[in-house]
């Protein structure tokens, strides 16, 4: 299907619907189906990273941490991410005779850039933390095998266990209402940072089945 795949032709590529078509080829055993370019996809995934590190989702320059974890994820389905080499302070990729397609060093600091006070993260430096975001961040740092940086990850967890409201349920921000997919972006990445115990885990499981639909 070439370097990138649209939700439904004529519609522009983007890398949300690239990572999708990823997930399904892998899911259903076809990542090795000789019709699958892997050096076109990730050539778009490369021409999508910016000068700061960060990735835009399509030509139209929307950045987004989302979008950081998404390239991570095609690359790495793919085999093609190169990782930072954090024990050689004069190097900032793994070893390798070809230019890296991407350079996962400044993508991880740019994540890094858009972590707050709190010890959340953000869509951009600056932008308020979120559930969907700190998700997004912590799962790119571990594909990325940079979870190392998260020194005070502990603060982090704290931010995401106070996130279970009195229902069970978990909120993306402070004084939001508990949901169903919030619960499900900080409960992966508690998981990833090994402190799923942090929450009660019973409470939220009640609550997930009690939005289920009677009918």
């Amino acid at each position: 299907f070439g370097g990138n795949c649209s939700g439904e032709n004529p519609h522009d590529a983007h890398l949300l619907y690239t990572l999708s078509a990823l997930q399904i080829l892998a899911i259903s055993n076809s990542l090795d189906d000789e019709r699958l370019d892997k050096d076109a996809i990730a050539k778009y995934v490369s021409s999508l990273q910016n000068e700061d590190g960060s990735f835009s989702g399509d030509e139209w320059g929307e950045i987004d941490t989302r979008f950081t974890y998404i390239a991570f994820s095609c690359l790495a389905l793919l085999g093609k991410l190169p990782l930072p080499d954090w024990n050689n302070s004069n190097s900032t990729q793994v070893v390798s005779e070809e230019k890296p397609i991407i350079d996962t060093y400044k993508a991880v600091k740019y994540i890094m850039s858009c972590r707050n006070f709190d010890g959340g993260f953000g869509c951009v430096p600056g932008a308020e933390s979120h559930a969907g975001q700190v998700f997004t961040c912590v799962g790119a740092l571990s594909i990325a095998q940079s979870l190392h940086l998260l020194e005070d990850a502990d603060l982090l967890s704290w931010w995401l266990a106070e996130r279970q409201c009195d229902s069970g349920g978990l909120n993306g921000r402070p004084e939001k209402q508990a949901d169903v997919c919030y619960s499900w972006w900080i409960l992966s990445a508690l998981s990833i940072l090994g402190r799923v115990d942090w929450i009660n885990t019973g409470k939220l499981g009640q609550f997930i089945l009690n939005c289920q639909d009677d009918e």
